[in-house]
């Protein structure tokens, strides 16, 4: 679906999980990949920078994974659940414009092995994530 809160227009696919902090979550195989919404990456405009986490470093929800740095801020992704890092996307040391252009796909940041799967059912499903925002939006 597509949307508007405070003035910008963001898609929110509903098939992903979603943070308050404005991750997106998708299980797959087992593990979770994690990236940030198209919201957010229209917050911080463009990104031109990311620090990726270590793989085989653990996390508790909530723990900062990655660093984004944009034109604008800098913005830390969220570990959605508790978990090892299995995976990072090495591309974006390259092409952290990916996170820009396809956050939702080419831009995902990192993958996690969750050692509590009971959290994914904390996470907001789409209609819940776009509530969120405009809360925080006032909108």
């Amino acid at each position: 679906m597509e949307v508007e809160a405070g003035g910008i227009r963001f898609k929110v696919p509903e098939d992903l999980k979603y943070t308050e902090s404005d991750e997106w979550v998708r299980l797959e195989d087992g593990l979770v990949i994690v990236g940030i919404t198209d919201y957010a990456q229209k917050k911080l405009k463009d990104i031109v920078g990311v620090e990726l986490p270590e793989s085989g470093k653990s996390y508790g929800r909530g723990e900062v994974v990655a660093v984004l740095e944009s034109i604008k801020a800098t913005g830390e992704v969220y570990a959605p659940v508790d978990g090892e890092v299995v995976d990072v996307n090495e591309r974006l040391l390259d092409e952290p414009e990916l996170v820009n252009i396809d956050p939702y796909g080419e831009g995902w940041i990192v993958k996690l092995k969750p050692s509590n799967p009971s959290q994914l059912e904390d996470l907001l499903d789409a209609q819940g994530y776009v509530e969120s925002v405009r809360r925080r939006e006032g909108s």
